[in-house]
């Protein structure tokens, strides 16, 4: 077994992980080192896009690390330049600054913000986010955050980050001051639960800062790159943000983030904003290499389609076994289990080689790799609902 192969000593603890440990991964199937397959519907919390170890990804990895893996982000690379115009080309945004993770493409957006307000608002330097968000985990992405367990975590919090509710516009209009520069959220709260900004909502949204004269910041981490069924999720609203972060699935499963925006509000000067790493020539490849395959014809309309399949069998599930609200779009999903035994079914499912996800005790959460086939769908209900029969 694990345990007797590997000593987790010298690793911090700051998560409960099970004794798996994994060593391959192909597709939606991963391998651990006792040689045991699993169906993975976590996919590295919606990252791994293509699945694991794709043909497109490792191919890329390979040609350009035999190429050029980095250089100072002092000067320009030709994968850079080629990342950050598919970026612009297929978005409603003008401007490109890469990053490392979510969470610094976050910063970047606050810190992008607050040079805009300074320059044209006064000074003004507060943005609304909502109850429940999640947005990183760098101190001011946490005072950004809306998450419960953080209220009295690592005081004193960096201010500046009233709180809304989702889908409640009124309490966002509450929320707003003459300090206030910008509003952002999530299109989809994952994290908190698989909770979906409605269409009226996103569009009053949309209405209301620009009316008050503020930015709309969209934190597409999560939902961007294939994930709701379109390329980004605000095209679904038929709105344009002003700012919009991408990650996760953008890399593929390497670590590449980005701040995208539109030229109006890149207020940026020499020496306001950079990163070691940022740009380096090896992560921009891969994010070509993801562009590229989402891109292809008929990517994104199988993604909606292969989402609609999953949606289908969640609530045929939920109706079988008297369970709640099936919630999301594209490829991620929730299930309301009506009582808080979660991490118990994720635990069962783990056993008979299945990964899946709680976010909250009371609900399971489905975020499979965008190629993932109904087949595979197919294979994850039928573990699932053993599962459960189990448990419940």
């Amino acid at each position: 077994m694990a345990e007797a192969k590997y000593s987790f000593h010298s690793l911090m603890e700051i998560t409960k992980r099970p004794a798996n440990v994994f060593v391959e991964g192909h597709g939606s199937w991963l391998k651990d080192a006792d040689g045991k397959e699993y169906l993975d519907f976590v996919q590295g919390w919606a990252v791994n896009c293509l699945g694991h170890s794709p043909r497109p990804l490792v191919e890329a990895l390979s040609r350009q690390a035999a190429k050029l893996i980095n250089c100072s982000p002092a000067f320009y690379n030709e994968t850079m330049i080629r990342l950050a115009d598919l970026i612009v080309k297929h978005s409603c945004l003008q401007r490109v600054f890469f990053a490392n993770s979510g969470a610094e493409a976050n910063e970047g957006a606050v810190k992008l913000a607050r040079k805009w307000g300074a320059k044209n608002k006064n000074g003004a330097y507060e943005i609304v986010t909502l109850d429940h968000a999640f947005h990183g985990r760098t101190l001011a992405m946490m005072s950004a955050s809306g998450k419960a367990e953080w209220k009295q975590l690592y005081e004193p919090k960096v201010p500046g980050f009233p709180k809304a509710v989702l889908n409640d516009l009124g309490s966002v209009k509450a929320a707003l001051n003459e300090k206030t520069v910008g509003v952002m959220l999530e299109p989809i709260q994952g994290e908190a639960g698989v909770f979906v900004a409605t269409q009226e909502f996103m569009k009053g949204l949309r209405d209301l800062t620009r009316e008050k004269g503020i930015l709309l910041i969209l934190d597409e981490i999560q939902t961007g790159m294939g994930r709701m069924g379109t390329l980004f999720g605000y095209e679904q609203y038929g709105i344009e943000p002003d700012i919009m972060t991408l990650a996760k699935g953008l890399g593929g499963g390497v670590p590449l983030a980005a701040l995208v925006a539109k030229e109006g509000v890149c207020v940026f000067e020499v020496g306001d904003q950079g990163g070691t790493f940022n740009g380096n020539s090896l992560m921009m490849a891969v994010g070509i290499a993801v562009f590229e395959e989402l891109t292809k014809p008929g990517f994104l309309e199988q993604v909606a389609k292969t989402g609609t399949y999953l949606q289908g069998r969640l609530e045929e599930l939920s109706r079988q076994l008297g369970l709640g609200e099936v919630r999301g779009k594209g490829l991620l999903w929730a299930l309301d289990l009506n009582k808080e035994s979660g991490p118990q079914v994720v635990e069962e499912c783990l056993n008979r080689g299945l990964l899946i996800n709680s976010p909250r005790k009371n609900t399971l959460r489905f975020m499979p790799a965008l190629t993932v086939s109904r087949e595979e769908v197919d294979r994850m209900m039928d573990t699932l609902k053993s599962a459960w029969q189990k448990i419940g």
